[in-house]
């Protein structure tokens, strides 16, 4: 039953390819940049491997003393560019509001810029309690531990490694460039075939921590 353990769960999610599928606004943000700077990015290729810090992609594309304003333009231009395209991924609204139903908190800690983060999540109207940005793999633990997260949910090996740096249940879910192999291989304690089955998951691991 809802609400029945002795300490409501927190459970945290990644953002992109998790929540949400940033793919057609971020490949109209790199062909923004790449027409405006001259230089060329395969924004096909940079999607499929969403995940890691900005710069880790522009390290790709630009010059290692370019790629900070690069970084600053990519997320001026993302504004206007990113947030209309982008759709959630499907089950991310009911995962959040499953997580509430359970009398829990569900936080948002991801590599993202955090202020594009909110937007995102604002423009989909997708609600947790918390958005943490900046943080990618192990960082993440940072905000997993300080928000007393149970649970962390994410599509790629980083976030395996981010859960379980902070000492919590990495959820996994193979919707992002990581298969679900892969995810096991690298730590995953659940591998849902994608969010859909998150509010089944949730309900079956809080009655669980009730008994």
């Amino acid at each position: 039953m809802w609400g029945m353990a002795s300490r409501a769960v927190t459970v945290g999610f990644d953002l992109d390819m998790t929540l949400i599928d940033s793919r057609p606004g971020i490949r109209a943000t790199y062909l923004a940049l790449a027409a405006e700077t001259g230089v060329h990015i395969d924004a096909d290729l940079a999607v499929t491997r969403l995940g890691p810090p900005l710069e880790v992609e522009l390290a790709h594309w630009f010059d290692e003393e370019a790629i900070d304003e690069a970084a600053v333009r990519y997320r001026e231009l993302y504004v206007s560019h990113a947030i209309e395209p982008t759709l959630p991924m499907p089950g991310a609204r009911e995962a959040v509001e499953a997580v509430r139903r359970a009398g829990g908190t569900a936080i948002v800690v991801t590599a993202k810029h955090e202020p594009s983060a909110e937007l995102h999540l604002d423009h989909l109207g997708i609600e947790p309690d918390a958005v943490i940005g900046w943080l990618w793999a192990e960082a993440k633990a940072q905000a997993l531990v300080e928000h007393g997260a149970d649970v962390y949910v994410g599509d790629h090996l980083g976030d395996v490694r981010g859960a379980r740096a902070a000492g919590a249940l990495s959820v996994a879910v193979p919707t992002g460039p990581c298969g679900a192999a892969e995810l096991r291989q690298a730590g995953a304690d659940v591998v849902l075939e994608d969010l859909t089955a998150f509010p089944a998951w949730l309900e079956a691991y809080a009655a669980a921590r009730a008994a």
